[in-house]
């Protein structure tokens, strides 16, 4: 009995030489249609390396003689990953289990390692010879209820390595997959297996635009069967792993950022693909190469990820699938769909013929020759192979490059248009003349970008406008061309948004404002290219009346609350939206500073008053987030969490600036046995909610450090651990950031428990000569720490500046609040030197002199950074009498 097979593959050739197959038996197996059932029913009768390797058998031959379709070989194969991966995966647990017993989490709970497919097998598209690609997570820590007990993660990690070694370990009888692990988080040098958790905060500070394509297609194919075994229904791990993925993969407005990113990943793929095909002329990549799988697949992915948030019919991982979809929805042609799914299934039913050969994972057909020939007669277009294959490359490359080259747009540019367009910057020519050099240069520069070249002509028209407009406000209010360079750097961040310049060019007061503010600072202008959203409220005309951030807060967290819970297909319930959520949160905020920055650019507001209208808006921001945080924690364990948020430095003083860091400190007051891991989960997802980057930005930088025992301590310190800390260990330094801290957020109650610990400790007596000795070398310790090799005056680290005033009013504190307890209260630097005046710790001229520094220093400070300079410095002629008065000061203070 032959076999067509055994015509082009010598592997077939060399199993049926083997003597272990039965060919009268193997002919009645071709006669059936692989599926999941064919595959078990081999597993009963063989081992499992000769099961897969009777399942690529079959599936060949069936192919060969057009007896299989795509779909069929391709999930025939992934069945075959999913039960192998589930016999290998519960064997190797239970025999690591037998040793230390089943892995528990701290509920006492089972639980089980999720292996999750990436790529073809999550599709349900493997190929007949692919590696498997795995990445595979567990819930969440805990450990094994053994009395050889270990940590759930060193179990899953042998389990892991047992069962990656039985899959794809080459024996005589063969393999079963290769087993790639690199897509796991870090890669290599990541962990081998991870918990939810960690997941989730790779997501969040680390994940990149390509793991978002992967993690696309993926699909959880089999567990270790613990939770199974115990009556739990496994479905719960893998809805939590879904509400985890959802928010990174897509994205809830139309993502158009990610063809950037396609394009970068595209253009390096192509790169490697072409250094191979160099070593081999007329050698084709099936996969990688131009007009490719790859380039098929990034075509359906990038419509996935751009519109996949809002639309769950385009979230089948299935790149048919996905194609009819977009057809169905007119988001590329029919025609084009149908001609890509073709092509398609031409280039899976080359790759499998290549590797139907010799079951080698190969994609590179070579070129002219016996095995291109013999490809081209095992799928049957011996006639005109290369002309099929080339038409087919070719149409996809074309509709593949014209996507990226339109940024998801497929209109075609009317040749009225392109004149007109032509007319507009010709206009822009004629007024380039009256712009000095440097203006000239700039607008040079921007019309040759990328982004103005992709602009639709309408948009370029509206460009030209705005830029003569912008030319005739600045000759009429006699304004540099500095506020031209800015507006051009402006004009190329939105041109790829045309609704942003359709509002500045339709509303003139809207325009008008807008060079106003840039005008003033850079560091605005370069705000407004962050976060172009905010220019909405430049059409508000309450954009000069104070915020109300009561109000500001209730209607955050009522858009908060509206967009809580996101839908799966079926309609019901999937979890919270949570990527939406932090992306509403850092909207509000940044349209909220925008608005106290047009209002202080209009002089409407002091330094300090300033300062606080931002320190409230973080301590309502922080609150926000907190509750948030803690109503979607797994681990929650009460209503409300009994914890609060320290805030220090700027914060804690009230004295945040536009772009300033919040050091936080969190402690609780909560003896249930579960608080400090609940409470330490929460601190990290607040902190990662208010600190991650998103598509709208990021909210603060987040730093922890101020903790006790800094690095080393816990993220989360009971307030009675807190107090013995500050009493037995507390460095100086660290008592001096304490008279700067107050309660900001959480547990109102836990906040005036701290508030009486701080001043209690504050007011504590002291040993008077060490305190200043150690006030001394700590100023020091900063001075040597920021050093200024410029002829400028650094306002806040140099000597006279406003570190000094800083430190010598914590000394004032930390040394007499123990005879005037008022010194105790978080009243502000100038509001203490007036108190210690009074009470003669300090001369009235000496306090009065720092007091008017003080606020001299943090207005040039301010002045500087909406200018953004990097640091704040100034010359020194312009404040010498302020420095020697706060230099003098110190001396009479400290006697130095």
């Amino acid at each position: 009995m032959s076999f067509l097979a055994e015509r082009f593959s010598p592997f077939f050739q060399r199993q049926l030489q083997a003597g272990w197959i039965d060919s009268r038996m193997l002919q009645k197996l071709v006669d059936q249609p692989g599926s999941a059932a064919l595959v078990r029913e081999l597993l009963n009768a063989h081992s499992l390396r000769r099961a897969r390797t009777l399942v690529l058998m079959i599936l060949m031959e069936r192919d060969l003689q057009g007896l299989a379709s795509l779909e069929e070989v391709c999930t025939t194969m992934t069945s075959l990953a999913e039960i192998a991966c589930d016999l290998c995966f519960r064997k190797s647990a239970h025999v690591v289990a037998e040793r230390y017993g089943i892995p528990r989490d701290k509920l006492g709970k089972p639980q089980d390692l999720l292996v999750i497919a990436m790529g073809k097998a999550g599709a349900y598209e493997l190929n007949v010879s692919s590696d498997l690609d795995l990445i595979l997570v567990y819930r969440d820590q805990g450990e094994t209820d053994s009395n050889r007990s270990i940590s759930a993660n060193e179990f899953f990690h042998q389990v892991a390595q047992k069962a990656i070694n039985e899959l794809s370990e080459l024996r005589e009888d063969g393999f079963v997959f290769r087993i790639d692990t690199r897509l796991r988080p870090n890669g290599d040098s990541g962990p081998l297996v991870v918990s939810l958790p960690m997941l989730e905060q790779y997501f969040q500070v680390q994940g990149r635009e390509w793991e978002r394509f992967a993690w696309l297609k993926a699909r959880v194919i089999a567990d270790t069967g613990f939770q199974a075994e115990a009556g739990i229904d496994p479905l719960a791990d893998r809805q939590e792993l879904k509400q985890v993925v959802e928010p990174f993969v897509f994205r809830r407005y139309i993502d158009y950022r990610i063809f950037d990113g396609l394009k970068g990943l595209h253009q390096i793929i192509r790169q490697e693909a072409g250094k191979k095909d160099m070593k081999a002329p007329g050698t084709i990549d099936i996969k990688l190469g131009e007009g490719g799988i790859r380039e098929i697949e990034f075509i359906a992915q990038m419509f996935q990820i751009v519109r996949g948030g809002r639309d769950n019919g385009l979230r089948n991982p299935s790149t048919l699938a996905t194609l009819d979809a977009l057809a169905q929805r007119k988001l590329i042609a029919p025609a084009e769909a149908l001609a890509l799914s073709e092509a398609y299934t031409l280039f899976r039913r080359i790759e499998h013929a290549l590797q139907y050969i010799d079951d080698q994972q190969t994609h590179r057909l070579p070129g002219p020759g016996e095995t291109r020939l013999r490809i081209a007669k095992m799928i049957g277009l011996e006639a005109n192979f290369d002309e099929r294959l080339q038409g087919a490359r070719d149409l996809v490359q074309s509709i593949f490059g014209g996507l990226l080259r339109d940024a998801g747009s497929r209109a075609s540019k009317p040749s009225s248009q392109v004149r007109s367009n032509a007319l507009a910057i010709d206009a822009v020519e004629e007024i380039s003349t009256s712009f000095s050099e440097a203006v000239s240069n700039h607008l040079a520069q921007f019309k040759s970008s990328l982004r103005y070249k992709s602009a639709s002509p309408e948009t370029q028209q509206a460009l030209a406008t705005l830029l003569e407009r912008a030319h005739a406000w600045l000759q009429e209010n006699k304004q540099d061309d500095v506020t031209l360079v800015r507006l051009i750097d402006f004009a190329e961040v939105v041109c790829r948004r045309p609704s942003y310049i359709a509002l500045v060019v339709r509303f003139p007061l809207a325009f008008k404002r807008l060079l106003e503010i840039i005008s003033q600072s850079s560091w605005a202008a370069l705000y407004l290219n962050k976060h172009p959203i905010v220019l909405d409220e430049l059409l508000d005309g309450r954009v000069l009346d104070p915020p109300d951030l009561a109000e500001w807060q209730g209607q955050l967290k009522a858009d908060l609350n509206r967009i809580g819970t996101a839908r799966n297909g079926a309609g019901s319930e999937a979890g919270p939206d949570v990527e939406r959520q932090m992306d509403l949160a850092r909207e509000t905020h940044h349209a909220l500073v925008f608005k106290l920055l047009a209002q202080d650019l209009k002089g409407l507001w002091t330094i300090e008053r300033l300062s606080d209208q931002l320190s409230e808006a973080a301590d309502r921001t922080l609150q926000t987030a907190i509750d948030l945080c803690w109503d979607q924690l797994p681990k929650r364990f009460r209503e409300r969490p009994q914890i609060a948020a320290i805030a220090y430095g700027k914060l804690g003083g009230k004295e945040l600036g536009y772009a300033s860091d919040l050091d936080l400190v969190f402690v609780h007051d909560d003896e249930d046995e579960r608080a400090q891991e609940a409470y330490s989960q929460l601190a990290q997802r607040v902190s990662n909610w208010l600190s991650t980057r998103t598509a709208s930005g990021q909210l603060f930088e987040i730093d922890l450090r101020l903790r006790p025992n800094g690095n080393a301590g816990l993220l989360v310190t009971s307030l009675k651990g807190f107090e013995r800390y500050q009493r037995e260990s507390a460095w100086t330094w660290e008592l001096q950031a304490l008279t700067r801290a107050r309660f900001s957020a959480g547990d109102v109650v836990i906040g005036q428990r701290f508030e009486a610990i701080r001043e209690a400790l504050v007011c504590a007596q002291r040993d008077p000569a060490k305190l200043k000795t150690d006030v001394i070398e700590m100023r020091q310790k900063m001075l040597d720490g920021h050093p200024n090799k410029t002829a400028l005056f650094d306002l806040k680290h140099d000597r006279g500046g406003m570190v000094d005033i800083e430190f010598m009013v914590q000394y004032l504190v930390l040394g007499h609040a123990h005879e005037f307890p008022e010194l105790a209260k978080d009243l502000g630097n100038i509001a203490l030197l007036s108190l210690a005046a009074a009470r003669g710790l300090i001369s009235r001229p000496h306090s009065l002199h720092c007091q008017e520094a003080y606020r001299v220093f943090r207005k040039n400070q301010h002045r500087l950074r909406l200018n953004d300079q990097e640091f704040a410095r100034i010359a020194l002629e312009a404040l010498v009498i302020e420095r020697e008065q706060v230099l003098s000061a110190w001396k009479e203070l400290f006697r130095a």
